[in-house]
């Protein structure tokens, strides 16, 4: 192997350079809620937002002032300052030169999740920014301090050494619900010190993107926030194959972090769709598999109710046949090509299967080449629980 991938501790700020933390500014009753990610020098950034058409204040700030280099980040939990209007770019423009009076930055920028559609207490994040320690390097604090309704802070890094040299990268997420994403996802920052191209920042996100937080679902919703941010110190060495592979390595575990936290899910499912006409509709079909209401609910009731499988794949609109269709749960096949092969016996084992916390549902099309797999959970009573009790 060219290249060897080590997975060493403290999440973004395993790259040197990078401090971070998170404090509590009165958000949530306890636990932290302001974070920041500060570097020793100005980075090179990349990013994905939201495809909602109703973007938040944060995403709206970078896009207006054309942002691609920083040394600082802040970021909330509880409000997303979203549908705010004007006024919701000019509280983070506010922000923004606060945070200049107390130390030297360059282009800050601001994330936030949350409640949709409340003005930020600007008061109150900006007593967080005078108790920040600017030289911590917490990335646990930071990560937790970006959660909502997350039962459990997401972060990973790893050290990649090959033949070229070394480097380091490291990423931390948060996301539980409204987690559909299209072109980005959720809250997510990446940090590294490989000295990738400019041009090679975006292409390389853009696409490992797709195959890992392009292709997860919690529950079907696109947030107004949704956010990935890459970026690098340039100190470290960089081979573009490594850098691919560990970027793949730290999104796809975050993704993964996200699916199974799936707010009320007690189990997250790979759905490996295969034989689609081309790529393209294979996405199509496993994505629409993670998204059914009637296949999430199955999942929860552990029932291999393979119909509910084959009715959404004959409704997401691909080409398909079910003369060539079959599906599987693991290695326990439901249906084969116009046979139903659910025997009493062959669903009790199918049965055991989906009683995992983990497990992969495979789904072989039979009219193509084209396969992608999507990763989702299931939908839970406290799903409906968490997200009525919401704003209380």
């Amino acid at each position: 192997m060219k290249f060897r991938i080590t997975p060493i501790d403290n999440g973004i700020c395993a790259v040197e350079g990078i401090y971070a933390s998170g404090v509590n500014a009165g958000f949530k009753k306890e636990g932290y809620d302001v974070g920041f990610i500060r570097s020793e020098k100005e980075l090179d950034i990349a990013y994905l937002f939201t495809t909602n058409r109703f973007q938040a204040a944060p995403i709206k700030y970078v896009l207006r002032n054309g942002i691609v280099k920083t040394n600082f980040i802040l970021a909330n939990s509880k409000n997303a300052n979203a549908m705010t209007g004007e006024e919701g770019i000019k509280d983070i423009e506010e922000l923004m030169e606060y945070v200049k009076e107390k130390i030297d930055v360059v282009n800050p920028l601001m994330s936030s999740t949350g409640v949709i559609g409340v003005r930020l207490d600007k008061e109150k994040i900006k007593k967080a920014i005078e108790s920040f320690d600017f030289n911590e390097k917490d990335s646990n604090k930071f990560a937790r301090a970006i959660m909502t309704t997350d039962s459990f802070p997401k972060e990973i890094a790893f050290e990649v050494e090959g033949d070229f040299g070394k480097f380091k990268i490291g990423g931390v997420a948060k996301g539980a619900g409204m987690i559909n994403p299209a072109m980005a996802t959720m809250l997510c920052f990446i940090t590294t010190d490989a000295d990738i191209p400019a041009d090679e920042m975006r292409t390389l996100l853009k696409e490992v993107n797709e195959v890992t937080f392009n292709a997860i679902s919690v529950d079907g919703d696109t947030s107004t926030n949704d956010s990935v941010f890459l970026m690098t110190t340039r100190d470290g060495a960089y081979d573009k194959e490594a850098f691919r592979e560990a970027l793949y390595q730290v999104m796809i575990k975050l993704a993964l972090d996200i699916v199974s936290d799936g707010e009320g899910a007690t189990k997250s499912v790979a759905f490996v769709v295969s034989g689609a006409k081309d790529d393209i509709e294979a996405k199509i079909a496993a994505k629409a598999l993670t998204n059914s209401l009637l296949v999430k609910t199955a999942l929860f009731g552990e029932d291999p109710n393979w119909g509910r499988i084959a009715s959404t794949i004959g409704a997401s609109g691909v080409e398909c046949d079910e003369n060539t269709l079959k599906i599987s749960i693991e290695n326990v096949v439901l249906y084969d090509r116009g046979n139903i092969l659910m025997t009493p016996e062959v669903e009790e084992k199918a049965h055991n299967i989906m009683k995992r916390d983990k497990f992969k549902i495979y789904v072989d099309i039979g009219m193509g080449n084209g396969k992608f797999t999507a990763y989702g959970c299931d939908l839970s009573y406290d799903y409906v629980k968490i997200n009525a009790e919401y704003r209380t």
